[in-house]
């Protein structure tokens, strides 16, 4: 009862505590989130995108500019674009690709923080109430800016406990209240039928009702390749792959070092050059540290890397438009549920790790998130291991604080802050706030370095990010009906390319089908097609992992998918990039390389070989007897040929060698090329528990038997017992 007691108190804090920040919050308003140069038009865009060579040609040609930014994730575009539309001569190298790093690897949302604003009220904590009203206003920014990959998704809070049913309210209410007249959506309770009505995998049992609330969602990775295009078509020089290896400076005159370029890199044709600059930004994430102490050894370290593991599941997981969020998991932390793509995201972890390139999703944090998202789930959704179909893990960049010692009390507020050499060093922050932090970075630079902007304050408000200018919900009608797309692949090319869709559209080859006229998929069960490999190369795609992790979604989505399309996607792009026969090759083993390593595709197959075999003795005896029909030279394994073999005598005879191979690899987990009895039998005792959801070999062995059953029958059934004869 006196729990029960506490509980109330706080509820009812929590609204007196909001309603009076709300309240405060709207008598004073902080002018540095409003647009406060309504009657400034913005830069007009160039029509044209330079070339990569022409990127690289005006980064080796020894101009001075005015500022030149390291790292080409959200923040590094950011700043980018803010720099350039401001009148600096702007610059930024990425030493990967662009998004390659965290930017592409979020829970794609556009959010200010629930879990924040809650801390902020019930800690009277005023910086991370400011930091949740700062994400806020950049949430409406975000959505106005690139309509076409960002949109409101509304998420429910599902309740099991009455008492939580105000409590929640309120909070959510306060969310709203915080973001005033930037609100998306205007968040409502529903009753338990209404509940279950709009999403009806949610466990019923106890359930009291639900709140649902507006949150924005993105597509990352594509997001912040188009605020890097659109600081291109402004002016600035953008180059990915182009590492930075040293920093240089010189005296100002007064006896001060002080930074004036950088040597760098360029892996794509292996040269070495230097660009010459006034003033340089360190926006790289997590390697913040490192271009810190290339500046100084002596620094002190100022970032606290946290591990983030996704996994993508099935659509069939949750509703095409609503979102779920379990605010209080086993340990703390919050698990998002979320649609995307017509996929399903879940995540995140949330755990302290090592600063690398090349990070890994683990089994214990895939287990975790299935395991939390099983207790919201009712019973006719079995949550199996095998219906994971991508994970990947992404970096935090946190601010680190020594007075806490775990990360999941660290706030990602941003810092800015300037070196004696005037290295300026953007750290932190999340990726709803790229905008406001660019801002922030771009003024400390000018301030720093006394650069001489054609306008002294930001226009990244004003602008559409490349895509958003003439985009319309219902453009995709007219990508239909003007060059005979399908709707689905239409819809797909709307929303990733805005206004750019016409332009992919036009290098779409023939189909030669009565329909679709134009548009020939790289995978049948996605929407993306040939014109896209294309047009990618154009948007500075230059390798395979470009392609199937950035400018396509593909890896992220399902990684089996992406390794069987790669030999597609490598043909296109060796034939706009000239590669020989042996680059392919190279290319497919980098890409398949990292499919395995960061895609989830090592760990999903690690976790088949773990797995005990639990089958009955008449089950064991039963998939004997299918493998040996299928081996029927009896040689104790089944081979490439067998596979193909059975196929034909199913009618499909005309599967291709990389087909087969791949109905040969889901099932060969010790990689020796064919499949032995025990690797079959644990596959069918990993669909039986659900590690596996599916298996083309296990159903080729099915039909194998039927048919050797039927054939038998036939033999056995006289003319007597047919019913006689003459």
């Amino acid at each position: 009862m006196t729990s029960r007691l506490y509980k109330i108190g706080i509820t009812t804090l929590s609204a007196v505590v909001g309603g009076a920040l709300a309240t405060w919050t709207f008598e004073h308003r902080n002018s540095a989130y409003q647009v406060n140069n309504a009657m400034v038009r913005p830069p007009k865009r160039k029509r044209t995108l330079p070339a990569r060579a022409e990127q690289i040609k005006s980064l080796q040609s020894g101009d001075e500019y005015d500022i030149l930014i390291i790292g080409g994730g959200a923040t590094g575009a950011g700043c980018a674009l803010d720099a350039v539309t401001r009148g600096l001569k702007t610059a930024m190298v990425e030493a990967d690709d662009f998004a390659s790093g965290t930017s592409s690897r979020s829970t794609k949302l556009i959010h200010g923080g629930v879990r924040y604003l809650q801390k902020a009220i019930l800690g009277l904590d005023f910086e991370q109430y400011r930091m949740v009203k700062e994400a806020l206003q950049e949430r409406a920014a975000m959505l106005e800016a690139a309509p076409h990959l960002a949109h409101p998704l509304p998420i429910m809070l599902p309740v099991y406990q009455w008492w939580q049913v105000p409590y929640y309210w309120v909070g959510i209410k306060c969310y709203d209240l915080v973001a005033g007249d930037r609100n998306v959506k205007s968040s409502y309770y529903l009753s338990k039928k209404d509940a279950l009505e709009l999403f009806p995998m949610l466990k019923k049992d106890k359930l009291c009702g639900a709140i649902v609330y507006y949150d924005g969602q993105q597509d990352d990775a594509r997001m912040c390749l188009a605020v890097s295009l659109t600081a291109a078509r402004h002016g600035a020089t953008v180059c990915n792959h182009v590492e930075v290896m040293e920093l240089l400076k010189k005296d100002d005159g007064t006896g001060k070092k002080v930074l004036c370029g950088a040597k760098v890199k360029d892996h794509i044709s292996g040269k070495e050059f230097t660009v010459k600059a006034k003033c340089i930004v360190n926006a790289t994430g997590p390697f913040t540290d490192a271009i810190r102490k290339m500046d100084d050894p002596d620094v002190k370290i100022i970032c606290s890397p946290s591990s983030g593991v996704h996994i993508v599941l099935p659509g069939y997981y949750s509703p095409d438009q609503m979102g779920l969020l379990d605010p209080s998991t086993s340990d703390g932390r919050v698990i998002f549920f979320l649609p995307w793509q017509r996929q399903t995201i879940a995540g995140t972890t949330d755990l302290p790790c090592e600063i690398t390139h090349n990070p890994k999703p683990t089994e214990d944090e895939i287990q975790f998130i299935l395991s939390e998202i099983k207790n919201y789930l009712n019973a006719d959704v079995e949550v199996r291991r095998g219906d994971v179909l991508s994970a990947w893990s992404g970096i935090r960049p946190l601010v680190s604080d020594p007075n806490k010692d775990d990360t999941q009390s660290l706030a990602r507020n941003h810092i800015v802050h300037v070196s004696k050499s005037n290295l300026v060093t953007i750290a932190g922050g999340k990726w709803t706030t790229y905008r406001a932090m660019a801002e922030h970075t771009i003024d400390a630079a000018i301030k720093a370095c006394n650069l001489k902007p054609e306008r002294s304050d930001a226009v990244t408000s004003l602008l559409k990010i490349e895509g958003g200018q003439g985009w319309t919900p219902t453009m995709y009608i007219r990508l239909v009906q003007d060059f005979g797309l399908e709707c689905e692949v239409a819809q797909h090319l709307a929303k990733s390319y805005g206004d750019r869709a016409f332009a992919v559209s036009k290098m779409a080859s023939l189909t030669g089908k009565r329909w679709p006229i134009i548009g020939n998929r790289i995978h049948p069960e996605f929407p993306y097609i040939d014109a896209e490999i294309r047009y990618g190369v154009r948007e500075y795609a230059c390798n395979a992992v470009d392609m199937i992790a950035r400018r396509l979604r593909l890896a992220f989505l399902n990684v089996q998918a992406a390794s069987e399309a790669l030999p597609v996607i490598v043909d296109i792009m060796g034939e706009e990039l000239k590669w020989s026969k042996d680059e392919k090759e190279k290319q497919i083993k980098v890409a398949q390389e990292f499919l395995a390593n960061e895609m989830g595709q090592m760990v999903n197959r690690a976790s088949k070989e773990r797995i005990p075999i639990k089958l009955s003795q008449e089950e064991i005896q039963t998939y004997i007897k299918r493998f040996q029909l299928i081996d029927k030279d009896k040689k104790g394994y089944v081979s490439i040929n067998d596979i193909r073999r059975a196929l034909k005598n199913f009618g499909d005879g005309d599967v291709s060698g990389e087909q087969l191979h791949e109905i040969l690899r889901e099932i060969d987990t010790n990689m020796n090329g064919q499949v032995e009895l025990d690797e079959y039998l644990q596959m069918m005792s990993a669909i039986k528990t659900g590690d596996v959801a599916y298996s083309r070999f296990a159903r080729m062995a099915e039909l194998e038997e039927q048919k050797h059953e039927a054939a038998q029958l036939k033999q056995k059934i006289s003319v007597d017992r047919s019913g006689g004869g003459l």
